[in-house]
């Protein structure tokens, strides 16, 4: 046999399979061409696809979504180390002990846990007991802790198989249970499933009989309630959740909220968790250990404090390391980090658009009049008012309809059934803008009155209404409106378009409101996050912090450190009075910049669309020559489009955004945007053809079919040409079957070489 001549699928089959089987891997331990991301998500104006994902050749497991090895496969005309690179990269993205790649002469083996490689005959790759071996050697797990290791994870008919960074958060929280770490940290960007990483870490712990009574421990109703009633449902017969005060000591699952362990100081009666001993609970999970406030910081240090004794685990989205208000010096440094921009870089969250839109009067601010007064006749403060005083302690009638008119139009842009939240300074401007945007949506209020509401903690009827919010099949209400109660934890996995008309001073809080929109849910037509911003809180997006690994304080307990310096103390605040309410005159939107999130997951990109496909072209292809010769060479069209989206370009998109290529090849755009060329359209160059007479070659009904291949590609393009499918729709059913067009000119592979010569024809002037 010439492995030479064979194909890479060749090699794996004959080679690869059969020297891994050999030393004892069974087929539940091997997992072939698998995809552990979905592909980046593009897109450019309203247009969207994926990258490809990233996909390994085999995953080896030592035992049920424990994985331990990676093995990348390649032809025999490469090397055998020529996969290493890849498989070093893809096994440290999965965290995994162990690399290989074969050509099928043999492995070329790369250990992380000593940095050596090494070249093996094709019938010695390792024994599984050979590679666990190794790696629990290196990692020193004793008999005891093995069997915590390795407790199973949950399966069901309806139960998601974890996605590879939600195994390594729980595998490496197990481990660290396992090896007596008893305060642990996970930090986890919204909308990548903290709450069944959560699940699994339960489960398993469980299974392996270590944990017995476990509390789960957040800030809102609606969490608790979400939870149980989907990741933790499996748990409904041993789980309650507790009510009012009083803890069930007959169930092993307890899901509580922080108040109503805390008593209110002054009620002056003890707190409800002390009901139970110290002991009570071996296991507390934190979700959302973040918190927003000093006061909700002490309820869960006071119930984690009492349970001292217990296996305690923080999740969260935004982990904080500022002095006084630090869970990282709390719980230690994360056993295991999973960012926001990972998780766009891979495909399961949606990237964003941002639209900064700056309003005259923020940029100026406002000095009333001497005795200027309110529209309720209130003398207004002489005073600067700045844009973070604006909906706090002034608001300008002209400024909410401003802003109530740009969220309108851009509703009208991207689609006005996008889910949208609204952020506003308070309650009262919330209100102020459902108002605004019921008159300026009048028509879509009259198909139901729901269409806009206001959903803030003071207003029951709108809180109603949040779990139809959030509902993916429930269109209504469409568009809310919130100060608060909507910045965390609620998963709205369709929300489309997040508002910011407020200020926002901590970084928490900004991540927590970006956070409502970074969820994916394509089935529903959620592609991408849009922001319009009109307080420049987006600004954060390049601040290090923003998604940043986190670095704990330089606290005073380590004399070798300095201590952290003294905040200075805070200004008297003016006495409180209420709101200025001013019509305003000429308040206008002076300027807007819409940016997107550059290739690079850090940077803020403003140029526009053609700007951006030129030069991500001219990375492709340096000349004009350069890519005809590649696109004369390809035998598949699509196969150029593909391999464009791993440059971040959408030829669709960039039609859209000029007019003047509505009707052009996808060949000529790329000539014209990359290289200023002259663009032909279809039907131009279906004329050039038939103006050569390239059919006189054919007779009757072939050249019938030929005519009707080259009027569809005038209609429809290149890509409509290759479908291979495309001798079963009109006009070629009326011509006969698909076999017996074939047959017209003489086969299979001469049919082919017609279709060939047509497209060739297609470009004969570009050759």
């Amino acid at each position: 046999m010439d492995k030479k001549s064979l194909t890479e699928a060749d090699i794996r089959s004959k080679f690869i399979d059969p020297a891994i089987i050999a030393r004892g891997w069974t087929e539940n331990q091997i997992r072939r061409e698998h995809y552990f991301t979905d592909g980046r998500v593009i897109f450019l104006g309203q247009n969207h696809d994926r990258q490809k994902g990233k996909k390994a050749d085999y995953i080896l497991y030592r035992a049920n979504n424990l994985p331990i090895a990676i093995v990348e496969a390649k032809d025999n005309n490469k090397p055998i180390g020529g996969g290493m690179q890849q498989a070093m990269e893809y096994a440290q993205i999965l965290n995994l002990p162990f690399a290989y790649s074969s050509n099928g002469d043999g492995f070329v083996e790369h250990d992380f846990l000593t940095g050596q490689e090494r070249t093996l005959p094709l019938d010695a790759f390792p024994t599984p007991d050979e590679l666990i071996g190794r790696w629990r050697a290196a990692k020193g797990f004793t008999d005891e802790q093995m069997p915590i290791i390795d407790a199973p994870y949950y399966f069901d008919a309806y139960t998601h198989e974890p996605r590879y960074y939600q195994l390594q958060a729980i595998n490496n929280t197990i481990e660290a249970i396992a090896k007596g770490q008893n305060r642990i940290l996970i930090v986890m960007a919204t909308g990548t499933g903290k709450t069944v990483t959560a699940f699994q870490i339960i489960h398993r712990l469980r299974a392996a009989g270590l944990k017995k009574k476990i509390l789960y421990l957040a800030d809102r109703n609606i969490l608790i309630d979400q939870t149980m009633n989907q990741d933790f449902r499996p748990f409904k017969k041993v789980m309650t959740k507790v009510q009012g005060a009083t803890i069930d000591s007959a169930f092993e699952i307890y899901m509580a909220l922080y108040h109503q362990l805390v008593a209110n100081e002054e009620d002056n009666k003890p707190d409800p968790f002390t009901q139970v001993k110290p002991d009570f609970f071996d296991l507390i999970i934190v979700d959302e250990c973040h918190r927003g406030s000093a006061k909700d910081d002490s309820a869960w240090r006071k119930v984690l404090e009492y349970f001292s004794s217990a296996t305690q685990i923080g999740m969260t989205a935004t982990p904080k390391a500022e002095t006084g208000a630090n869970n990282l010096d709390y719980f230690g440094n994360p056993v295991y980090t999973y960012s926001l921009l990972q998780g766009i870089q891979d495909g399961f969250l949606a990237p964003y658009r941002v639209t900064n839109s700056f309003i005259s009067i923020d940029l100026q601010g406002f000095k009333p009049e001497e005795d200027e007064r309110d529209i309720f006749g209130k003398e207004i403060e002489q005073r600067l008012y700045e844009r973070k005083d604006i909906g706090r302690d002034i608001a300008f009638l002209k400024r909410r309809e401003v802003v109530a008119r740009r969220i309108t139009k851009m509703l009208h842009q991207i689609g006005r059934m996008t889910k949208t939240i609204v952020f506003c300074t308070d309650t009262d401007e919330a209100e102020a803008m459902r108002e605004l945007l019921v008159t300026l949506n009048a028509d879509m209020c009259k198909k139901n009155p729901n269409y806009v509401m206001r959903i803030t903690g003071d207003d029951p009827a709108g809180k109603k209404q949040l779990d139809n919010f959030i509902d993916v099949d429930a269109p209504y209400p469409t568009v809310v409106t919130t100060s608060e109660l909507l910045a965390t934890g609620v998963d709205c996995k369709t929300c489309g378009l997040i508002v910011i008309d407020k200020e926002i001073g901590s970084m928490t809080e900004f991540k927590q409101i970006i956070g409502r929109g970074t969820r994916l849910r394509t089935d529903k037509g959620k592609w991408h996050l849009e922001i319009l911003d009109f307080r420049n809180a987006t600004a954060k997006f390049k601040d290090p912090k923003f998604d940043g690994d986190p670095e704990p304080p330089q606290g005073p307990a380590d004399p070798k450190r300095p201590k952290p310096p003294v905040p200075p103390t805070p200004p008297t605040p003016p006495a409180h009075h209420d709101k200025y309410i001013v019509d305003g005159e000429n308040i206008r939107i002076n300027t807007e910049i819409v940016s997107v999130l550059g290739e690079d997951g850090k940077t803020m990109r403003t140029e526009s669309v053609s700007d951006f496909t030129r030069r991500q072209l001219r990375k492709r292809y340096a000349t004009l020559q350069d890519f005809i010769q590649n696109w004369t060479e390809a035998d598949r069209k699509k196969a150029i489009v593909d391999e464009l989206k791993e440059y971040s370009i959408l030829i669709e998109a960039v039609r859209e955004k000029n007019p003047s290529l509505a009707n052009a090849d996808i060949f000529d755009i790329i000539c014209h945007v990359a290289f200023d060329q002259p663009p032909l359209t279809r039907r131009e160059r279906a004329n050039n053809v038939i103006k050569r007479n390239y059919f006189a070659k054919y007779e009757g009904k072939a050249r019938e079919v030929l005519m009707a291949l080259l009027d569809k590609y005038a209609d429809y393009g290149i890509l409509n040409l290759e479908d291979p499918d495309i001798l079963d729709t009109d006009p070629f059913k009326q011509i006969g079957t698909p076999p017996r067009i074939v047959k017209l000119f003489g086969g299979p592979e001469k049919f082919v070489q017609a279709m060939k010569e047509l497209e060739s024809e297609i470009y004969k002037e570009a050759a």
